[in-house]
């Protein structure tokens, strides 16, 4: 079957009851059951109003496997990736992260709380894709019956986990003297995250934490910060916190309502862990939508910059390889190696909020370790992304602007992952530039791949 979701950059992802049907997620449960194995899953979802009916497709895939699952309800992906560390069991997140509620996704976690590998990933789609072309006397008297089918429990106590480990990575600190304003996106992070920030002792303002299925995103959150950066100058914040819907990235807002990116988060911190001596070998992994900002203060501070393709999963391989301490990337996926498993918008939160008490220093001034070059990113939608890599007049055009740069500057053409686009940045000495070999490009890309 060809016109069934398949793995992305970040799991099976599509329009949920149209291209993520209870079918196809109930098949993806009996795949990953037999890959994946164990006696045991875990389970976790966003706030979307698809959550419920895609969790009860897959446990229903699961369970029929003989594996037992365990509900999380509705917490923060890197709760479940924490927990699924913490007991050793594979788990499964449902969330669509960024994207608007319509969309949903399945993304799986080993038993090590890591994101799989492709490896694994392509036999999970042969198995689940395999499934869904099966008759149901094809596959009569393979599966478990009595009690050999898995049943499903409550995990009230794994959320109640993933808010103590939070609170406990500060190893005894307190946020006392900051006021901080939260953007939840109505989504996973939105009775979590105040509970552990207040419980830390800072002031709280919180914004966006009401979820009704189908506000997760809109118009707020990491993707649309502008309501943050109103309301952290309105209230005197020292600063403002933005997630995404399954709160596994964040981005920042200074006391001056401006904004702080996932590069400038990981400036601040591996100049820091650097200073501590718990940088490991001096290395920090990004991925190559990173700023050439970002490379250039690194230079500077002595770390060494390991770049990936785009995707935490391939920061995530580079750091598990590496064995370095520190990755992610400019959209507030940030990786503390030693701390987690996978990026966790609440503990880069934290970590930001923690070098503040303990240099005594502003948001803008810790910020300001890096200049960013000025940077345009723009997605080209209705072309056909696949043709990308054979448009020989595209990437002609890309070596005439890139030799028009000189070496101050970049470009970066690359299909998304998860959506039908092509997505084009270019970083320039100025930011007129940008935007002209930026509006260039794209003319380009939209013709070339029409």
């Amino acid at each position: 079957m060809s016109d069934v979701p398949r793995f992305g950059t970040d799991g099976v992802r599509g329009v949920a009851n149209a291209e993520l049907t209870p079918e196809v997620v109930l098949a993806l449960g009996r795949a990953a059951a037999r890959v994946l194995g164990g006696e045991r899953f875990l389970v976790g979802r966003d706030t979307r109003r698809s959550g419920p009916l895609l969790f009860a497709a897959l446990s229903a895939g699961l369970t029929a496997e003989g594996a037992d699952v365990v509900d999380l309800g509705v917490l923060p992906t890197p709760g479940l990736a924490y927990e699924s560390a913490t007991l050793s069991l594979p788990g499964a997140m449902i969330s669509a992260s960024h994207n608007p509620y319509a969309d949903n996704g399945v993304k799986f976690f080993s038993g090590e709380g890591r994101k799989l590998s492709d490896a694994v990933e392509a036999s999970i789609e042969a198995e689940y894709r395999r499934l869904l072309g099966l008759t149901a006397a094809d596959h009569s008297g393979s599966a478990p019956t009595g009690a050999a089918v898995g049943v499903i429990t409550d995990g009230e106590q794994a959320r109640r986990n993933y808010a103590e480990a939070m609170i406990a990575s500060l190893e005894g600190r307190t946020l006392a003297g900051l006021t901080v304003v939260l953007d939840c996106a109505h989504g996973a992070a939105s009775e979590v995250a105040p509970e552990v920030v207040r419980a830390l002792g800072a002031q709280v303002v919180v914004l966006h934490n009401q979820p009704d299925g189908l506000n997760i995103n809109d118009h707020c959150g990491s993707t649309y910060p502008e309501l943050l950066q109103t309301a952290v100058i309105a209230h005197g914040a020292h600063l403002g916190l933005a997630f995404d819907g399954d709160a596994d990235r964040c981005l920042a807002v200074d006391a001056d309502g401006q904004m702080v990116d996932g590069d400038q988060i990981m400036a601040m911190c591996a100049v820091d862990l650097r200073q501590r001596g718990a940088l490991v070998n001096d290395t920090v992994v990004v991925t190559v939508m990173t700023n050439l900002g970002f490379k250039l203060a690194m230079a500077d501070a002595g770390i060494t910059v390991v770049q990936t393709k785009v995707g935490d999963r391939y920061v995530l391989e580079a750091l598990e390889q590496g064995g370095f301490s520190l990755g992610g990337e400019q959209s507030g996926h940030v990786i503390f190696a030693e701390r987690a498993t996978t990026g966790d918008g609440l503990l880069s939160g934290l970590s930001v909020m923690d070098l503040m008490c303990r240099s005594g220093r502003t948001l803008a001034d810790l910020a300001s370790v890096m200049s960013r070059l000025p940077q345009v990113l723009r997605n080209v939608r209705g072309v056909q992304r696949s043709r990308l890599g054979g448009a020989q007049r595209l990437w002609r055009e890309v070596e005439l602007v890139e030799a028009e740069l000189a070496g101050r500057g970049r470009v970066l053409l690359r299909s998304s992952g998860t959506e039908d686009l092509v997505r084009v940045m270019v970083e320039a000495p100025t930011a007129e530039a940008a935007e002209a070999a930026t509006d260039r490009l794209c003319r380009m890309v939209a013709v070339e791949l029409a």
